[in-house]
């Protein structure tokens, strides 16, 4: 807990074969990494793995450089990820990197759900991302990114899969953010994405 803003348990999508389609849905690549959910109230910043686990003390480095976002109070869900040589995601090497080379580690936020005291949770998707777009435009802080939405999630799917990446998570524009399982979410993996990473199922 940090200040009046705290962990929140993070929405997790339902798997899915294909892309959902429709003008109802988002789309964005999911980037293979660690769940992170960063708490920050003032100057103080926390970390939380998925599951709720304090990894504050674990990356000192980056608690520094997220103590320079431009607002009092935040929570934002986000992925962890070190960057490949061609710049995809090393899954593999991101426990070393958290250990040894923190400086070469990234955040991809792709929600957001208070800022400055106000839970932004029961506003609809495309709401959220106009804010949290705004705020990580603001913070000019090198290792946080925003993730990027598409309006078509196959021609995003096959984009990924050439590039041997994850997949795709699509969201529903109109949905709020909600905790646990959540049909509003959808994750589809790529073939070579599962072939590659056959013992993590």
């Amino acid at each position: 807990m940090t200040g009046g803003v705290r962990f929140i348990q993070p929405c997790c999508p339902i798997r899915a074969k294909d892309p959902p389609a429709g003008d109802g849905w988002l789309h964005e690549l999911k980037i293979d990494g660690y769940r992170l959910q960063v708490v920050k109230s003032g100057r103080q910043v926390r970390l939380y793995s998925r599951r709720g686990n304090d990894w504050t003390q674990r990356m000192p480095v980056l608690v520094d450089a997220l103590a320079a976002l431009p607002t009092p109070t935040v929570v934002l869900d986000a992925e962890l990820f070190l960057p490949g040589t061609d710049g995809t995601p090393n899954f593999y090497g991101l426990q070393a990197a958290i250990s040894a080379r923190q400086h070469e580690l990234a955040i991809f936020a792709f929600d957001i759900l208070h800022k400055d005291g106000i839970d932004l949770r029961p506003l609809q998707l495309v709401q959220r991302k106009l804010a949290l777009t705004s705020l990580i435009e603001r913070s000019k802080i090198p290792c946080l990114k925003v993730v990027q939405s598409f309006p078509d999630g196959t021609e995003l799917l096959a984009s990924a899969e050439r590039l041997g990446l994850e997949g795709v998570d699509s969201k529903r524009r109109s949905a709020p953010y909600r905790s646990g399982e959540c049909r509003d979410w959808r994750n589809t993996k790529t073939d070579a994405w599962r072939e590659a990473n056959r013992e993590r199922g």
